[in-house]
């Protein structure tokens, strides 16, 4: 098993750093498909009736949506707690753990599909896939910033644009194969899950066998860090233990938790809400979903690496406050019936979703060095397993009782809307004060 130690994953000489990314990519593309699974929703509440819902039989709606809610709870949960074991025990490891515990979930699920047992379901594709969800996300990220020292918030971008456009993918062929499976007694949900355990395990294995990382002291041919600016931040050796005891971590933590409670509201119920604002198909309410997870992925790339440029802070108030506005604006892009401009908005909100998603590890990288960033990036992400129950549910319940009280499903989505445009401001304040501390701290290591 000496393959799978930190020791074998050290790049030998001539190593080209440009080979990490698409084992970040191999990994984070499979995983990212949970941004993808509100394609199964309606489906999983039709498991008995096929083409309908059985009340009192079938799973309802807010029940399905449990299952992403505690995949993305446990992804953050798991981050915490083997962050430092990814660290210890390198990428290799920590993929190949994630694709045994990722793929293996899809199947758990779908034999809880089959059985109909939804417990089986949260156990599965929650728990153990959320497992696989937490190992995959952090290993890459801290890897591919270990090797782009010169580029931090590009290498983040690199790593993490795979997760949001896992969708691209995972949505239209959870359609596809749905469809192809699908008979008069059954939807399809079950054989559609093995088939992707199947794919999705062969693409992670991949990227298990080509990661690297770089020698002790490794830096970019002819670099050298820049003098008081954020190249700097790479000589800080601040500890996981050493970063929680600080404000500006539990900031960061506000400021992760709001930006994702928005947009995940969103990417969870994509396809149903585009279903009820403009009654279209639920194949076309697949391919909007695709859609978002390409605005996503794009987002993380372009937004982190135009962070570099501007700085953490700077790019993080864009995020707040132009995605404030745009919440406010889709309920009247239903009002105008403007399905074209309801995409503009949605697209535009989740690449600023995505952005900040990428650009949060090098802020923690501004502020703590490299030295255990992947340790806590892991706890930081617990703000992500908060946001999991609070932007998706909070839709979901709220749509869904005011679908009861006999609002049109064309209105149901708007106090919600609303509310996300709220929790964006509180995390444009904590923004600004991590902001302040920053420049409060870089004025300090000027001085003689």
């Amino acid at each position: 098993m000496r393959f799978l130690e930190r020791q074998a994953t050290v790049a030998a000489a001539g190593f080209s750093r440009w080979m990490v990314p698409p084992a970040a990519i191999a990994v984070h593309m499979c995983i990212g498909q949970v941004y993808g699974f509100s394609v199964f929703n309606l489906p999983l509440t039709r498991l008995l009736g096929v083409t309908r819902s059985v009340p009192g039989s079938d799973w309802e709606l807010p029940q399905v949506m449990w299952i992403y809610s505690i995949a993305l709870f446990i992804l953050g949960i798991s981050a915490a707690v083997f962050g430092k074991w990814v660290e210890r025990s390198g990428p290799r490891k920590a993929m190949l753990a994630s694709a045994a515990c990722f793929c293996g979930g899809l199947l758990v699920s779908a034999f809880g599909v089959h059985r109909h047992q939804l417990w089986i379901v949260y156990l599965g594709y929650g728990v153990l896939g959320g497992v696989g969800l937490g190992l995959g996300y952090i290993a890459p990220v801290s890897t591919l910033m270990k090797w782009f020292p010169d580029r931090p918030g590009m290498a983040t971008g690199m790593a993490i644009m795979g997760f949001g456009g896992g969708a691209l993918i995972g949505a239209p062929l959870g359609v596809h194969l749905m469809e192809r499976f699908r008979t008069p007694t059954s939807t399809g949900v079950a054989l559609t899950l093995v088939t992707m355990a199947c794919l999705y395990g062969v693409s992670m294995l991949f990227g298990a066998w080509i990661v690297r990382v770089p020698p002790e002291g490794w830096r970019p041919a002819g670099w050298t860090p820049a003098p008081g600016g954020q190249s700097e931040a790479m000589n800080l050796r601040v500890t996981a233990d050493e970063a929680i005891r600080t404000p500006q971590f539990w900031l960061l933590w506000v400021v992760l938790c709001m930006n994702v409670s928005a947009g995940i509201g969103i990417l969870g119920q994509a396809s149903p809400m585009v279903q009820d604002l403009f009654g279209v198909s639920a194949a076309i309410g697949g391919g909007f979903a695709g859609l978002l997870s390409l605005s996503n992925l794009a987002g993380r790339f372009l937004w982190s690496s135009v962070s570099d440029v501007l700085g953490r802070p700077t790019v993080y108030a864009i995020y707040f406050l132009l995605g404030a506005v745009l919440y406010c604006l889709i309920p009247q892009t239903q009002r105008w019936g403007s399905q074209t401009l309801f995409v503009v908005v949605t697209v535009a909100i989740i690449s600023m979703y995505g952005g900040g998603f990428a650009t949060i590890p090098a802020y923690l990288r501004d502020l703590f060095g490299t030295h255990q960033v992947g340790a806590i990036h892991g706890r930081l992400i617990t703000a992500w397993s908060v946001a999991a129950l609070v932007g998706p549910t909070t839709i979901t319940y709220l749509s869904t009782s005011a679908k009861a009280r006999g609002v049109p499903p064309a209105e149901a989505y708007t106090g919600t809307l609303y509310l996300m445009a709220a929790l964006l401001g509180i995390g444009f304040v904590a923004n600004a004060l991590v902001a302040r501390s920053l420049a409060r701290s870089r004025r300090a290591q000027r001085v003689p």
